[in-house]
């Protein structure tokens, strides 16, 4: 079965707190008090075998919440700045795949870069820039690798992979920069420090890695440098976040983990 899962939304009015499931899509006012909006899923005529759930949640463009499905389409809704009207405004169906994650743009996008990625278990990514109509500006084509969870940082799409690979392209033309084999096995969380472009991976090896994002101001070429690692010990690492905006604390959980483990400087 599909985890649930839960993400702040923050937008510049309001943040909520939205969670997908199997059975849809739900969100409440940020402490969880006050469900806000419900939208159950509609099932196209899929094969009994397949299941239906929504997974991937980015709050893109000032006013939409994003939500992938396992039938490949992206669901954009319309938030208003306070009270309940939430509205499906838009479908994005450019994915064949079910929708494994999906990120907005933490920093600042160059020109033509878009501001929304999002990424399904081909591996295939789709770049976009959101607004009263969201456009697709770009499809990176997948290789077969589940891409499991991405980020977005000043133009920079950051994607872990289910082979443990980390690869960073540019969000502008599509090209690849630089590829790391950062994990022994599946990748299952990537978070992104916006102030300093750290870059937190954790994986089912049970380590979890903090790694630095850069420009090189003369070639423009992406670099990316190790930081830390840390080995959270007989855990298949299933959550990992930063807790700051600089990256200078994180959170962990696994699988069978009943605790929220917390690191920060010594």
């Amino acid at each position: 079965s599909v985890s649930p899962q839960a993400t702040w939304c923050e937008l510049p009015s309001r943040v909520l707190l939205v969670l997908t499931s199997q059975r849809g899509v739900q969100m409440y006012d940020a402490d969880g008090s006050t469900m806000v909006f419900w939208h159950a899923l509609d099932v196209p005529e899929l094969p009994a075998a397949h299941s239906v759930f929504a997974r991937g949640i980015a709050a893109a463009g000032g006013r939409f919440i994003c939500v992938g499905t396992s039938f490949g389409a992206v669901l954009v809704f319309d938030i208003p700045p306070k009270g309940t009207n939430v509205t499906l405004s838009e479908v994005l169906e450019q994915h064949r795949d079910p929708i494994t994650d999906i990120a907005a743009e933490q920093g600042q996008a160059p020109d033509g870069a878009g501001d929304m990625v999002t990424a399904d278990d081909s591996g295939t990514l789709c770049l976009w820039s959101s607004g009263e109509e969201f456009t697709l500006l770009g499809k990176i084509p997948g290789s077969g690798c589940t891409c499991s969870s991405v980020a977005l940082w000043n133009g920079i799409v950051a994607a872990g992979y289910g082979n443990g690979q980390i690869r960073l392209w540019e969000a502008a033309s599509g090209r690849i920069r630089a590829q790391v084999s950062a994990h022994a096995r599946w990748i299952y969380a990537l978070d992104l420090a916006p102030l300093t472009g750290k870059l937190l991976s954790g994986a089912e090896d049970s380590f979890v890695h903090v790694w630095k994002l850069s420009r090189n101001p003369d070639t423009d070429d992406i670099e990316v440098q190790h930081c830390h690692a840390e080995c959270v010990t007989d855990t298949q690492v299933c959550g990992a976040r930063f807790c700051d905006p600089a990256g200078d604390t994180f959170a962990v959980t696994g699988y069978d983990l009943s605790e929220i483990l917390c690191y920060g400087p010594a």
